[in-house]
């Protein structure tokens, strides 16, 4: 006879699965899932492109468009390290465990304990980076120590955007509970707000300052707060939004904290690699810093709207799968999760390198910004685009480890990784001076997905399931297909910059849906289907 309780009802070790709002949906399909993601992700993505055109034709490649973007890196490098980064894969298997395994009061004093805890740790950090924030500049781009108003202009803004961190961290932690519960629209639609922000500050507020790029510093923190607020609604609607209190010895947070401190290093290896690139950046030529941040934002709409949002829907599955001890649903989920990221990163990498000079151009060359820097940007570009497809892979690897709460792994990965990218800038950074660099973080990125992936086979985590042969050939195929048709079609790069902004976006347009075509109709002809690309959560 079962002695589970009737269907609406608490049971003493397992949160209720129908009666109860709390308790975690029915599982959905992983597409569907990652097409929502996708969808928000891409609406954030085209808006902070237009953030970027709008902020390119104001401040240019100069020193207040330097300053800006070094102030803004850090709180938002930490951002990456520590709420989306570590924090984020150390809460979600343990959120998950909880929501599987344990009662709703247990999930709620969790979500009490570590919002009260990150709160308090995040609040102090603030406080002494504001203190701080000439030194702090110092640490991130030594270069700018070479002019000290440049420098003191970076530590103005740094005390405006750094709170930035405190607010963006909350912002995290209700995503990241939205998101075990399925509700990915609302985390993946947040950061709208965020480049929303930014265009109406340096729309409305950069002419009211005597330095504009002040202006946009305000417009971060202005973010910060927007976002939290946009999310708590949301939490509140599902009886999940937490009475914060600090208390660093409930299980549940000390277990966060014990996954936290080795994911600082196995998560985001490469954002600490792309800060080195930036140190390294500001003791180059003028305006370095800003064509790797150009070439980066090109680099970061498919990362997110693909990689990100693969990584996001499989995390809180794989952390399920896990809890059920659902092994060879486990493997199926990373293999699938390879596919999708090869089988949209690859030629989105492909055709960033072809079209470098093109797309940048359409987006950025106004105002203040030069053909020299559209050059300079496309070189980084390129090289960033070689490691766009390993970017992408580590974030659908880096989950096979942390939901399965191991965490000293990617560590030990990506230690290695990041001397390689030291080693690897210091040999580059003489020859291709700001695009060595990039290229290193590319080079860097490789190898942290291919340990990765190495060891998760190893251990018999990663199963591949039977196809891949096939697969390669549609894949490479599509590629082939799609770049010898965009070489053919695309105007020589110099005629970019003679053409009108209209003929720019609409040659730019027509080869970005030609490219596309070409590539799906291979898929298609190959035999490739939707139906072969479905998986459950």
């Amino acid at each position: 006879m079962s002695t589970e309780p009737p269907a609406g009802t608490d049971h003493p070790n397992r949160a209720p699965r129908a009666a109860d709002k709390t308790a975690p949906p029915v599982r959905k399909g992983l597409i569907g899932s990652g097409l929502v993601v996708s969808s928000m992700t891409l609406l954030s993505r085209v808006m902070g492109l237009v953030r970027d055109v709008v902020i390119a034709a104001l401040l240019g490649a100069g020193g207040g468009a330097d300053a800006f973007f070094v102030a803004f890196k850090i709180p938002n490098f930490l951002r990456r390290l520590f709420a989306e980064g570590a924090f984020n894969q150390a809460f979600v298997p343990v959120l998950s465990e909880y929501s599987i395994q344990r009662s709703r009061a247990d999930i709620r004093q969790l979500l009490n304990a570590t919002a009260g805890s990150l709160g308090a740790v995040l609040a102090l950090l603030t406080a002494l980076a504001m203190f701080a924030a000439p030194w702090l500049v110092w640490a991130f781009a030594p270069g700018f120590g070479r002019d000290p108003d440049k420098l003191a202009l970076t530590a103005d803004m740094l005390r405006l955007t750094f709170p930035y961190l405190l607010l963006i961290s909350l912002t995290a932690f209700a995503g990241s509970v939205l998101n075990t519960w399925s509700r990915f629209a609302v985390p993946a639609f947040t950061p709208v707000l965020l480049n929303l922000s930014l265009i109406g500050a340096a729309l409305l507020l950069t002419p009211l300052m005597d330095v504009p790029a002040m202006g946009l510093a305000w417009g971060v923190l202005i973010a910060g707060c927007a976002q939290l607020g946009f999310q708590v609604p949301f939490l509140a609607r599902l009886g999940l939004l937490p009475v914060p209190w600090p208390n660093f010895a409930h299980p549940g947070v000390r277990r966060i904290l014990k996954l936290m401190a080795p994911a600082l290093f196995g998560v985001s290896v490469s954002q600490i690699n792309l800060l080195l690139d930036t140190v390294l950046a500001s003791l180059l030529a003028g305006g370095s810093v800003s064509w790797l941040y150009y070439s980066d934002r090109l680099v970061e709409l498919p990362l997110g709207v693909f990689g990100v949002a693969i990584g996001t829907v499989i995390l809180p599955a794989l952390s399920r799968r896990h809890a059920d001890q659902s092994r060879e649903h486990f493997s199926a989920m990373l293999d699938w999760a390879i596919r999708m990221v090869l089988l949209l990163g690859l030629p989105a990498a492909l055709a960033l390198a072809v079209l470098a000079e093109p797309l940048l151009t359409t987006l950025f060359h106004y105002g203040a910004m030069t053909d020299r820097d559209m050059q300079m940007a496309a070189m980084s570009l390129r090289a960033y685009a070689f490691g766009l497809p390993a970017f992408m892979l580590i974030k659908v690897l880096a989950p096979g480890f942390f939901a399965r709460q191991d965490t000293k792994t990617p560590v030990k990965v990506g230690v290695v990784a990041m001397v390689a990218n030291m080693l690897f800038n210091l040999v580059l950074i003489w020859p291709l001076a700001h695009a060595g660099l990039a290229l290193a973080t590319g080079l860097s990125a490789c190898l942290n997905a291919g340990l990765l992936g190495y060891l998760l086979r190893k251990r018999g985590v990663l199963v591949f399931q039977p196809g891949w042969g096939r697969f390669a050939v549609q894949l490479l195929g599509g590629c082939g297909v799609m770049v010898a048709g965009l070489f053919a079609l695309a105007p020589d790069g110099q005629a970019w910059f003679d053409f009108s902004l209209m003929q720019r976006v609409g040659r730019a347009a027509w080869l970005v849906v030609a490219g596309a075509s070409l590539y799906f109709a291979w898929l298609w002809l190959a035999g490739l289907r939707l139906r072969h690309l479905r998986m459950n959560s």
